[in-house]
Protein backbone atom coordinates (compact mmCIF):
# COMPACT_ATOMS: atom_id res chain seq x y z
CA UNK A 1 0.00 0.00 0.00
CA UNK A 2 1.08 3.64 -0.59
CA UNK A 3 2.59 5.40 2.73
CA UNK A 4 0.88 8.48 4.27
CA UNK A 5 2.25 11.66 4.66
CA UNK A 6 6.51 11.14 5.14
CA UNK A 7 6.94 13.99 7.64
CA UNK A 8 3.98 13.59 9.84
CA UNK A 9 4.01 9.78 9.85
CA UNK A 10 7.51 10.28 11.29
CA UNK A 11 6.31 11.49 14.66
CA UNK A 12 6.11 8.75 17.24
CA UNK A 13 3.33 9.16 20.13
CA UNK A 14 3.75 11.82 22.04
CA UNK A 15 5.56 11.68 25.07
CA UNK A 16 2.58 12.98 27.22
CA UNK A 17 0.16 10.39 25.91
CA UNK A 18 2.65 8.16 26.94
CA UNK A 19 2.84 8.69 30.52
CA UNK A 20 -0.65 9.64 30.71
CA UNK A 21 -0.98 6.16 29.79
CA UNK A 22 1.70 5.10 32.41
CA UNK A 23 0.24 7.20 34.91
CA UNK A 24 -3.55 5.71 34.73
CA UNK A 25 -1.76 2.21 34.85
CA UNK A 26 -0.10 2.67 38.25
CA UNK A 27 -3.03 5.16 39.20
CA UNK A 28 -0.49 7.79 39.96
CA UNK A 29 -0.57 11.54 40.63
CA UNK A 30 -0.46 13.09 37.13
CA UNK A 31 1.77 16.69 37.17
CA UNK A 32 2.94 15.53 33.58
CA UNK A 33 -0.09 16.91 31.40
CA UNK A 34 -0.45 20.45 31.68
CA UNK A 35 -4.01 21.68 32.37
CA UNK A 36 -5.39 22.51 35.28
CA UNK A 37 -7.32 20.39 37.96
CA UNK A 38 -10.16 22.87 38.47
CA UNK A 39 -12.51 24.58 36.38
CA UNK A 40 -12.55 28.51 35.45
CA UNK A 41 -15.36 31.20 36.49
CA UNK A 42 -18.52 30.04 37.38
CA UNK A 43 -20.14 32.88 35.69
CA UNK A 44 -18.44 31.93 32.30
CA UNK A 45 -19.78 28.79 32.27
CA UNK A 46 -23.21 29.53 32.67
CA UNK A 47 -22.83 32.66 29.76
CA UNK A 48 -22.03 29.09 27.44
CA UNK A 49 -24.74 27.10 28.58
CA UNK A 50 -27.27 30.21 28.48
CA UNK A 51 -25.80 30.58 24.77
CA UNK A 52 -25.89 26.87 24.02
CA UNK A 53 -29.79 26.99 25.32
CA UNK A 54 -30.74 30.25 23.77
CA UNK A 55 -29.23 29.58 20.43
CA UNK A 56 -28.73 30.61 17.22
CA UNK A 57 -26.21 26.99 17.02
CA UNK A 58 -25.13 27.84 13.76
CA UNK A 59 -22.48 28.89 11.87
CA UNK A 60 -21.31 32.11 13.27
CA UNK A 61 -18.85 33.90 11.11
CA UNK A 62 -15.81 32.83 10.08
CA UNK A 63 -13.55 35.55 11.68
CA UNK A 64 -15.50 35.46 14.50
CA UNK A 65 -18.61 37.00 16.42
CA UNK A 66 -17.92 40.17 16.25
CA UNK A 67 -18.35 40.74 20.04
CA UNK A 68 -15.44 38.58 21.17
CA UNK A 69 -13.34 40.32 18.39
CA UNK A 70 -13.94 43.72 19.72
CA UNK A 71 -13.18 42.04 23.05
CA UNK A 72 -10.37 40.85 21.89
CA UNK A 73 -9.19 44.64 20.31
CA UNK A 74 -10.14 46.10 23.61
CA UNK A 75 -7.92 43.49 25.45
CA UNK A 76 -5.18 44.27 23.63
CA UNK A 77 -5.70 48.16 23.95
CA UNK A 78 -6.38 47.82 28.01
CA UNK A 79 -3.18 46.12 28.85
CA UNK A 80 -0.62 46.37 25.78
CA UNK A 81 -2.02 50.06 24.46
CA UNK A 82 -2.07 48.44 21.02
CA UNK A 83 -4.47 50.16 18.35
CA UNK A 84 -6.05 47.45 16.80
CA UNK A 85 -9.25 47.34 14.17
CA UNK A 86 -11.60 44.16 15.09
CA UNK A 87 -12.44 44.30 11.56
CA UNK A 88 -9.64 43.71 9.36
CA UNK A 89 -6.80 42.63 12.26
CA UNK A 90 -8.63 39.91 14.93
CA UNK A 91 -9.61 36.62 14.28
CA UNK A 92 -11.32 33.88 16.26
CA UNK A 93 -9.64 29.94 15.43
CA UNK A 94 -10.54 26.71 17.54
CA UNK A 95 -7.90 27.33 20.21
CA UNK A 96 -4.11 28.21 19.82
CA UNK A 97 -2.82 25.55 17.59
CA UNK A 98 -4.78 25.58 15.02
CA UNK A 99 -4.03 29.47 15.00
CA UNK A 100 -0.46 28.42 15.17
CA UNK A 101 -1.12 25.76 11.71
CA UNK A 102 -3.14 28.87 10.04
CA UNK A 103 -0.31 31.23 10.29
CA UNK A 104 2.27 28.88 9.29
CA UNK A 105 0.42 27.28 6.37
CA UNK A 106 -0.32 30.35 5.22
CA UNK A 107 3.00 32.33 5.37
CA UNK A 108 5.54 29.66 4.62
CA UNK A 109 6.63 28.45 1.26
CA UNK A 110 8.62 25.39 0.75
CA UNK A 111 12.12 25.97 1.52
CA UNK A 112 11.44 28.76 3.76
CA UNK A 113 13.53 29.10 7.04
CA UNK A 114 11.63 29.34 10.48
CA UNK A 115 13.51 30.18 13.72
CA UNK A 116 12.54 28.22 16.60
CA UNK A 117 13.88 28.32 20.36
CA UNK A 118 13.96 25.25 22.13
CA UNK A 119 13.13 23.31 24.50
CA UNK A 120 9.93 23.44 21.69
CA UNK A 121 5.77 22.83 22.60
CA UNK A 122 5.38 19.99 21.03
CA UNK A 123 3.40 20.99 17.66
CA UNK A 124 5.86 23.83 16.79
CA UNK A 125 8.32 21.30 14.72
CA UNK A 126 6.16 18.82 12.84
CA UNK A 127 3.54 22.38 11.81
CA UNK A 128 6.73 23.56 10.58
CA UNK A 129 7.62 20.61 8.54
CA UNK A 130 4.41 20.14 7.36
CA UNK A 131 4.08 23.66 5.62
CA UNK A 132 7.47 22.77 3.87
CA UNK A 133 9.38 25.17 6.63
CA UNK A 134 12.96 24.49 7.00
CA UNK A 135 13.29 24.76 10.95
CA UNK A 136 16.61 27.05 12.33
CA UNK A 137 16.99 25.45 15.68
CA UNK A 138 18.81 28.03 18.44
CA UNK A 139 18.62 26.39 22.23
CA UNK A 140 17.80 28.29 25.83
CA UNK A 141 18.74 25.56 28.71
CA UNK A 142 18.14 25.50 32.46
CA UNK A 143 19.35 26.35 34.81
CA UNK A 144 19.52 30.32 33.74
CA UNK A 145 17.29 29.79 30.56
CA UNK A 146 19.76 32.59 28.76
CA UNK A 147 18.82 33.41 25.40
CA UNK A 148 22.21 32.40 23.40
CA UNK A 149 22.41 35.87 21.42
CA UNK A 150 25.04 35.03 19.10
CA UNK A 151 23.73 31.94 18.15
CA UNK A 152 20.39 33.32 17.68
CA UNK A 153 21.69 35.93 15.06
CA UNK A 154 23.53 32.75 13.63
CA UNK A 155 20.26 31.31 12.96
CA UNK A 156 18.50 34.23 10.97
CA UNK A 157 19.65 34.24 7.20
CA UNK A 158 18.33 35.47 4.23
CA UNK A 159 15.53 32.84 3.91
CA UNK A 160 14.08 33.29 7.16
CA UNK A 161 10.50 33.81 7.03
CA UNK A 162 9.67 34.14 10.76
CA UNK A 163 10.78 33.25 14.10
CA UNK A 164 8.06 31.47 16.30
CA UNK A 165 8.27 33.04 19.70
CA UNK A 166 6.82 31.66 22.79
CA UNK A 167 6.59 34.27 26.02
CA UNK A 168 6.02 32.94 28.61
CA UNK A 169 7.70 29.86 27.10
CA UNK A 170 6.18 25.98 27.77
CA UNK A 171 8.33 24.35 28.88
CA UNK A 172 10.69 26.66 30.23
CA UNK A 173 8.67 29.19 32.16
CA UNK A 174 10.85 31.86 30.79
CA UNK A 175 9.35 35.22 30.36
CA UNK A 176 11.73 37.20 27.75
CA UNK A 177 12.61 40.35 29.17
CA UNK A 178 12.68 43.88 27.04
CA UNK A 179 16.14 42.92 26.39
CA UNK A 180 15.46 39.95 24.89
CA UNK A 181 12.54 41.18 23.58
CA UNK A 182 14.34 43.87 21.82
CA UNK A 183 17.32 42.21 20.16
CA UNK A 184 14.59 39.58 18.54
CA UNK A 185 13.43 42.73 17.18
CA UNK A 186 16.24 44.21 15.05
CA UNK A 187 17.16 40.58 14.12
CA UNK A 188 13.32 40.40 12.42
CA UNK A 189 14.11 44.10 10.82
CA UNK A 190 17.59 43.48 9.97
CA UNK A 191 16.24 40.09 7.86
CA UNK A 192 12.82 41.14 6.91
CA UNK A 193 10.97 38.93 8.34
CA UNK A 194 8.14 38.58 10.24
CA UNK A 195 7.45 36.91 14.22
CA UNK A 196 4.43 34.18 14.92
CA UNK A 197 4.13 35.47 18.94
CA UNK A 198 2.47 32.57 20.91
CA UNK A 199 1.62 34.78 23.95
CA UNK A 200 -1.50 31.77 25.97
CA UNK A 201 -0.34 32.23 29.02
CA UNK A 202 0.41 36.55 29.23
CA UNK A 203 -1.75 36.59 32.05
CA UNK A 204 -0.01 33.83 33.87
CA UNK A 205 3.55 35.87 34.78
CA UNK A 206 5.14 35.75 38.01
CA UNK A 207 6.80 37.81 40.70
CA UNK A 208 6.05 41.38 39.32
CA UNK A 209 7.21 41.07 35.97
CA UNK A 210 5.81 42.35 33.06
CA UNK A 211 4.53 40.66 29.95
CA UNK A 212 5.62 42.36 26.68
CA UNK A 213 4.21 41.68 23.19
CA UNK A 214 7.23 41.48 20.85
CA UNK A 215 4.26 43.61 18.82
CA UNK A 216 4.46 46.71 20.85
CA UNK A 217 8.17 47.63 20.05
CA UNK A 218 8.61 49.93 17.62
CA UNK A 219 9.05 48.63 13.77
CA UNK A 220 7.33 45.18 15.17
CA UNK A 221 3.19 46.30 14.48
CA UNK A 222 3.43 44.95 11.17
CA UNK A 223 5.28 42.42 11.17
CA UNK A 224 3.94 40.36 13.85
CA UNK A 225 1.09 37.53 14.77
CA UNK A 226 0.01 37.38 18.57
CA UNK A 227 -2.02 34.42 19.54
CA UNK A 228 -3.96 34.55 23.07
CA UNK A 229 -5.88 31.89 24.63
CA UNK A 230 -9.20 31.38 26.40
CA UNK A 231 -8.38 28.15 27.93
CA UNK A 232 -5.15 29.40 29.51
CA UNK A 233 -6.89 32.68 30.40
CA UNK A 234 -9.62 31.30 32.01
CA UNK A 235 -8.20 27.94 33.04
CA UNK A 236 -10.81 26.08 30.24
CA UNK A 237 -8.44 24.78 28.53
CA UNK A 238 -11.34 22.22 26.79
CA UNK A 239 -13.15 24.99 25.24
CA UNK A 240 -10.18 25.81 22.44
CA UNK A 241 -11.02 29.19 21.89
CA UNK A 242 -7.91 31.05 20.37
CA UNK A 243 -7.87 34.48 19.22
CA UNK A 244 -5.34 36.16 16.91
CA UNK A 245 -4.13 39.81 16.23
CA UNK A 246 -2.61 40.78 13.06
CA UNK A 247 -1.86 43.56 10.76
CA UNK A 248 -4.64 43.37 8.22
CA UNK A 249 -2.08 42.12 5.08
CA UNK A 250 -1.42 38.90 7.28
CA UNK A 251 -4.66 37.90 8.92
CA UNK A 252 -6.30 38.09 4.96
CA UNK A 253 -3.76 34.86 4.07
CA UNK A 254 -4.03 33.65 7.54
CA UNK A 255 -8.07 34.05 7.14
CA UNK A 256 -8.00 31.93 3.93
CA UNK A 257 -6.23 29.02 6.14
CA UNK A 258 -8.84 29.01 9.00
CA UNK A 259 -11.26 28.62 6.87
CA UNK A 260 -10.48 25.62 4.99
CA UNK A 261 -9.41 23.91 8.13
CA UNK A 262 -12.16 24.22 10.61
CA UNK A 263 -14.17 27.72 9.15
CA UNK A 264 -15.21 28.62 12.63
CA UNK A 265 -15.57 28.08 16.23
CA UNK A 266 -19.17 27.34 18.32
CA UNK A 267 -20.50 30.73 19.15
CA UNK A 268 -21.57 29.75 22.83
CA UNK A 269 -18.06 29.65 23.74
CA UNK A 270 -16.91 32.41 21.85
CA UNK A 271 -20.15 34.40 23.93
CA UNK A 272 -18.49 33.33 27.40
CA UNK A 273 -14.69 34.09 26.23
CA UNK A 274 -15.60 37.60 24.91
CA UNK A 275 -17.72 38.49 28.83
CA UNK A 276 -14.84 36.77 30.00
CA UNK A 277 -11.97 39.44 28.58
CA UNK A 278 -14.11 42.39 29.56
CA UNK A 279 -13.55 40.94 33.33
CA UNK A 280 -12.32 43.38 35.51
CA UNK A 281 -8.28 43.89 35.96
CA UNK A 282 -8.33 41.84 39.37
CA UNK A 283 -9.48 38.91 37.71
CA UNK A 284 -6.10 38.72 35.43
CA UNK A 285 -4.10 39.97 38.44
CA UNK A 286 -5.76 37.28 40.64
CA UNK A 287 -4.97 34.51 38.30
CA UNK A 288 -1.54 35.22 38.10
CA UNK A 289 -1.07 35.66 41.65
CA UNK A 290 -3.09 32.59 42.16
CA UNK A 291 -0.83 30.10 40.03
CA UNK A 292 2.07 32.01 41.86
CA UNK A 293 1.21 30.66 44.55
CA UNK A 294 0.91 26.50 43.53
CA UNK A 295 4.08 27.59 41.81
CA UNK A 296 6.01 28.24 45.25
CA UNK A 297 3.80 25.65 47.25
CA UNK A 298 5.32 22.41 44.71
CA UNK A 299 8.47 24.13 44.77
CA UNK A 300 9.05 24.60 48.46
CA UNK A 301 7.75 20.96 48.06
CA UNK A 302 9.88 19.62 46.25
CA UNK A 303 13.05 21.54 47.71
CA UNK A 304 12.22 19.67 50.81
CA UNK A 305 12.20 16.26 48.89
CA UNK A 306 15.60 17.23 47.83
CA UNK A 307 15.28 18.61 44.30
CA UNK A 308 17.04 21.57 42.76
CA UNK A 309 14.43 23.65 41.00
CA UNK A 310 15.00 25.48 38.18
CA UNK A 311 13.67 29.21 38.14
CA UNK A 312 9.72 30.13 36.71
CA UNK A 313 8.75 33.43 36.05
CA UNK A 314 5.40 31.92 34.35
CA UNK A 315 3.03 28.86 32.77
CA UNK A 316 2.14 26.05 34.59
CA UNK A 317 5.57 24.75 34.99
CA UNK A 318 8.52 24.04 36.68
CA UNK A 319 11.66 22.02 35.79
CA UNK A 320 13.83 20.49 38.31
CA UNK A 321 17.58 18.72 37.78
CA UNK A 322 16.89 14.65 38.35
CA UNK A 323 20.62 14.44 39.62
CA UNK A 324 19.97 16.46 42.77
CA UNK A 325 18.31 13.83 44.33
CA UNK A 326 21.17 11.54 43.65
CA UNK A 327 19.33 9.24 40.93
CA UNK A 328 21.92 8.25 37.96
CA UNK A 329 19.60 7.88 35.20
CA UNK A 330 17.85 10.16 32.21
CA UNK A 331 15.42 12.46 32.68
CA UNK A 332 13.22 9.54 30.78
CA UNK A 333 13.72 6.87 33.33
CA UNK A 334 13.41 9.31 35.78
CA UNK A 335 10.30 9.95 34.60
CA UNK A 336 9.61 6.46 34.42
CA UNK A 337 10.86 5.44 38.17
CA UNK A 338 8.84 8.44 40.27
CA UNK A 339 5.60 6.92 37.88
CA UNK A 340 5.85 3.24 38.93
CA UNK A 341 7.40 3.45 42.44
CA UNK A 342 6.57 7.10 44.09
CA UNK A 343 2.88 7.27 42.62
CA UNK A 344 3.93 10.72 40.50
CA UNK A 345 4.10 11.21 37.12
CA UNK A 346 5.92 14.37 35.55
CA UNK A 347 7.77 14.70 31.85
CA UNK A 348 11.17 14.66 30.85
CA UNK A 349 12.47 17.67 29.64
CA UNK A 350 14.66 16.04 27.04
CA UNK A 351 11.65 15.51 24.98
CA UNK A 352 11.44 19.34 24.36
CA UNK A 353 14.66 19.14 21.91
CA UNK A 354 15.62 17.34 19.48
CA UNK A 355 19.33 15.82 20.05
CA UNK A 356 18.27 15.07 23.44
CA UNK A 357 21.63 15.29 25.20
CA UNK A 358 19.85 17.83 28.19
CA UNK A 359 18.94 15.04 29.59
CA UNK A 360 18.40 15.16 33.40
CA UNK A 361 15.44 17.63 34.18
CA UNK A 362 12.23 16.86 34.48
CA UNK A 363 8.64 19.28 34.23
CA UNK A 364 6.29 19.30 36.18
CA UNK A 365 2.80 21.04 35.84
CA UNK A 366 1.75 23.36 39.47
CA UNK A 367 -1.67 24.21 38.20
CA UNK A 368 -3.62 21.64 39.79
CA UNK A 369 -5.33 21.57 43.68
CA UNK A 370 -3.06 22.53 46.46
CA UNK A 371 -3.98 18.58 48.12
CA UNK A 372 -2.70 17.29 44.86
CA UNK A 373 0.42 19.55 44.94
CA UNK A 374 0.74 18.45 48.43
CA UNK A 375 0.42 14.87 48.22
CA UNK A 376 3.15 14.63 45.74
CA UNK A 377 5.62 16.22 46.76
CA UNK A 378 4.99 14.09 50.03
CA UNK A 379 5.19 10.94 48.46
CA UNK A 380 8.05 12.18 46.56
CA UNK A 381 9.75 13.02 49.98
CA UNK A 382 9.21 9.96 51.43
CA UNK A 383 10.55 7.77 48.66
CA UNK A 384 14.00 9.58 47.75
CA UNK A 385 14.94 10.85 51.22
CA UNK A 386 13.99 6.99 52.87
CA UNK A 387 15.36 5.25 49.79
CA UNK A 388 18.81 5.86 48.40
CA UNK A 389 19.33 3.04 45.76
CA UNK A 390 17.29 3.79 42.81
Amino acid sequence: MKSANSVLSSFGVTVFETMSRLANEMGSINLGQGFPDEDGPRDLCQIAADALIEGPNQYPPMMGLPELRQAVAAHNKRFYGLDVDWQTEVMITSGATEALNDCLMALIEPGDEVVLIEPLYDCYLPLVQRAGGIARLVRIEPPQWTLPRSALSEAFTDKTKLILLNSPHNPAGKVFSADDLEFIASLVLKHDTYALCDEVYEHIVFDGLPHIPLMTLPGMRERCIRLGSAGKTFSMTGWKVGYMTAPANLLAPISKSHQFVTFTTPPNLQKATAAGLLKGDEYFSGLGSAMQAKRDRLSKGLADAGFEVMPTDGTYFLSVDVRSVGFEGTDEEFCRHITIEAGVTAIPLSAFYQDGDVNHFARFCFAKKDAVLDEAASRLKAHFRGNKEF
